[in-house]
């Protein structure tokens, strides 16, 4: 294939880190108002967020791991 083509899915795949931005902002404050609303299970709601945060991040470094791939591909 052409390398415009592997640059275009390059590009689409550094995008698809905008998800997991925006999941990990929405899960940060969602726990923020938990603890606020329950101080005394802080321990508790930011080992859950942390563990919900590591989820939604790994779908960032594979489509970073799949765009260094793509543009690799082109050199």
């Amino acid at each position: 294939m052409d390398n415009w083509f592997y640059a275009m899915a390059a590009g689409v795949a550094v995008l698809t880190g905008i998800g997991p931005a925006l999941a990990q902002g929405y899960i940060a404050g969602k726990a923020v108002e938990a603890i606020g609303r329950q101080p005394e299970a802080a321990n508790s709601i930011l080992r859950t967020m942390i563990l919900g945060q590591s989820i939604a991040e790994t779908t960032g470094i594979y489509a970073f791991v799949i765009a260094i791939m793509l543009v690799l591909k082109i050199s």
